[in-house]
């Protein structure tokens, strides 16, 4: 069985899908993508520049470019352009991405982990405070057409890492994880997606839209990893409600862009 093949029957069966993981974050609704990419696709918006009305702009990649290092951007809502179309193809809990051999122990013991996980034979505790949250692959599907290409990154998540379109089911490189457990004291609107290859489990490396940045600017802004933002409040508890950037908030709309 392959990793992806894998990857497709532990989603199945998961419990909690991207769908239900980004709903229950109040991250998704209806609307996105080219009528060939139809309502199965998803176009990713961040609340930098947008809402579920008005995403205005959306994830793309940079000129349309189907290979592996592309840049991913921002770019202006269009139900024309196939460098928008993008499908969620493998997607479950971080548990599952554990059990597939996508994401370490160390991962799933934050972020895939109720009670105890198996790691080499033996159950560990999991962190405080974690919860088998939501994850993803997000894959480039121009005019519906399956690329084999995700969103991820080219090496382990480290600060200002760019992003790019990455061979899909391979490595935690392309993984991201809804972190839900930062959004339930954040805001209603938008999630932090961490990336599955992250190392830093205090300040998680997150989906990122340059700050100084604006779709429009040439040349293209650049998606990139960044710490994820926020104050501690007392007690240790991160981050304080409304102290994470609207640069790191994320929702998404299925199906076809008006």
């Amino acid at each position: 069985m392959t990793i992806k093949t894998k990857v497709l029957a532990l989603a199945a069966a998961a419990a909690t899908t991207l769908t239900l993981g980004f709903a229950a974050a109040g991250a998704m609704s209806a609307g996105a993508a080219t009528p060939s990419c139809g309502a199965g696709c998803v176009d990713i918006f961040s609340w930098q520049f947008g809402n579920f009305g008005h995403p205005n702009f959306v994830l793309d990649v940079f000129r349309q470019g189907a290979k592996t290092g592309q840049p991913i951007i921002l770019f202006r809502e269009s139900n024309a352009d196939p460098a928008e179309d993008f499908s969620a193809e493998f997607n479950g809990t971080t548990s599952a991405f554990y059990a597939a051999g996508l994401v370490s122990p160390q991962v799933a013991l934050h972020y895939g982990c109720s009670g105890t996980i198996a790691v080499n034979g033996a159950q560990i505790p999991c962190a405080p405070g974690s919860a088998d949250t939501a994850a993803f692959e997000i894959e480039y599907a121009p005019y519906g057409a399956d690329s084999g290409l995700c969103m991820g990154v080219a090496s382990t998540a480290f600060q200002n890492e760019k992003v790019t379109l990455r061979p899909c089911g391979v490595t935690s490189k392309t993984v991201w994880i809804v972190d839900t457990n930062d959004q339930a004291v954040i805001t209603a609107a938008g999630v932090p997606l961490i990336n599955g290859s992250d190392t830093n489990f205090s300040h998680p490396f997150v989906l990122t839209y340059p700050a100084a940045g604006f779709p429009t600017d040439k040349p293209r802004p650049q998606l990139l990893l960044k710490n994820l933002t926020g104050f501690t409040q007392p007690g240790g508890i991160f981050p304080v409600l409304g102290s994470i950037n609207s640069n790191q908030l994320w929702s998404a709309k299925f199906g076809v862009l008006p």
